[in-house]
């Protein structure tokens, strides 16, 4: 078996870089898991804090629940809207909490 040589011919390594990297801005972004990132009770953002903790200045207690649905709403939008009528607003299934969290 004969050793083959890998390196690359010396004409190769002679041929100037096309372009050079000098800097490197780097930009992400992010989105929820879920279909929308908007409260369909109150139609505030879901990071942002409702309305009605907006005004009872409660904004460290307004969090998201999510439901088995993976639809999600500000907590205290949903907790008002269960006494009225125990489904998701949106696809009108039985209501059941799958997470409550920032």
């Amino acid at each position: 078996m004969s050793s083959m040589d890998t390196s690359e011919s010396p004409a190769a390594q002679a041929e100037p870089k096309m372009f050079t990297l000098k800097k490197w801005n780097a930009i992400a972004t992010w989105n929820w898991d879920v279909e929308c990132d908007t409260c369909a009770i109150c139609r505030i953002q879901l990071m942002e804090t409702c309305l009605r903790c907006q005004s009872d200045a409660k904004q460290e207690e307004c969090v998201v629940a999510w439901g088995e649905c993976n639809h999600c709403f500000h907590n205290c939008c949903m907790s008002l809207w269960i006494k009225q009528n125990n489904r998701c607003p949106l696809c009108q299934q039985d209501w059941a909490v799958q997470r409550i969290g920032k």
